[in-house]
């Protein structure tokens, strides 16, 4: 089962190091790792996506929760979120393939960042699955590169309700 988790920690050196050793420790793979500050400059959050049983993962919270630079591990509820991915693709191209490679690009709203003799590199950013689906098209063309980012995420914000009003 995939987990994706929010934490929050102190922006300090030594903070990364010990949390993913943590991980290696109780043997547990991370499919991906997002590091960045927060809007306060001291503190930063991880996105760390990885795939395990609910026992694992909940030694694993338990265990996070007792660094002392972790200020808050939370679960993200899957079907509650938003989360992005990004990545840059770099493919083999021709002048007679060119402008069918753009157009694929374009269907995905991805952007084309660098075009070469012999190939062009494009930008592409959502969900993992949209990522996956562009990569699978593009493969018959020739994929020279991809780098990509590893998930993003942030709970959505609560459902205002409307309540009946009377105007006037």
């Amino acid at each position: 089962m995939t987990h994706i988790l929010s934490v929050s920690v102190l922006n300090k050196p030594g903070v990364l190091s010990r949390i993913t050793s943590l991980f290696s420790r109780r043997n547990f793979n991370i499919d991906s790792l997002n590091v960045g500050e927060t809007e306060d400059p001291n503190i930063s959050r991880m996105t760390i996506v990885v795939r395990g049983d609910d026992k694992t993962l909940e030694q694993v919270t338990k265990q996070l929760n007792k660094l002392i630079d972790v200020i808050k591990v939370t679960e993200l509820d899957q079907n509650a979120i938003v989360d992005r991915d990004l990545a840059l693709i770099r493919i083999n191209c021709t002048r007679n393939n060119r402008t069918e490679i753009i157009q694929i690009a374009d269907t995905f709203r991805a952007k084309v960042v660098d075009v070469a003799y012999d190939s062009i590199m494009i930008e592409v950013t959502g969900t993992e699955d949209k990522i996956e689906a562009l990569i699978e098209i593009l493969k018959d063309f020739g994929i020279k590169d991809i780098v990509r980012t590893g998930i993003i995420a942030l709970n959505r914000g609560q459902v205002i309700e409307k309540k009946n009003q009377k105007i006037g």
